[in-house]
Order: C-alpha cells, then structure tokens, then sequence
C-alpha cells in the first residue's frame, strides 16, 4: 500500500518565492530516498498557499524521507519563520 500526503502552506506574500524555493529544494532531496515514487510543488494562482505533495512506496520510506526533509530545516509540523499561519497536512493511503 502507498503512502502520501497533500500539505496546505500559507508564506507571508514577501516570502513566497524563498518558500517555493526551499520547497523544490526539499523535494529534490525526495526524489534520492528509498521507496521515492512522486513529488510535487504547486502555487495556488492568488499565491495565497503552495501546496505540496508526496508519494512513497509505504509509510516507513515516508517517515525516512521526512527525517532527510526535518534535517534540511524543513517542518513537517507547526509553522516555520515564512508561514502566517499553520500548514495543513493530508495523509493518504492507497487502495
């Protein structure tokens, strides 16, 4: 079974783009874990949240993954220093 996730931010507007960035960033780093099987940075057309998204082969690579993203300072949980409010996160399983 599949595991994945769609995350809801919400940046201040000045800092979008350093959001957006940082985003492709830990996504690329995604893309080298095992079990990786798709990831994805979008931008709602407002600018007013980017949602990413994320699949693995199981929760297990997706909790390693999600150590490898913690340690490149991003936060899985909560709100980080570009946020104006707390990040959404959807969990998802295949069927």
């Amino acid at each position: 079974m599949s595991f994945g996730f769609v995350a809801f931010h919400y940046p201040a507007p000045e800092h979008l783009e350093e959001f957006v960035r940082e985003a492709h960033q830990v996504a690329e780093a995604a893309r080298r874990q095992p079990g990786f099987l798709s990831v994805g940075v979008w931008v709602t057309p407002d600018g007013g949240a980017v949602v990413t998204t994320g699949a693995y082969e199981s929760e297990e690579a997706f909790l390693a993954a999600a150590e490898v993203g913690r340690e490149m300072g991003a936060t899985p949980d909560g709100l980080s220093d570009l946020e104006v409010r707390p990040r959404e996160v959807h969990f998802l399983v295949s069927r």
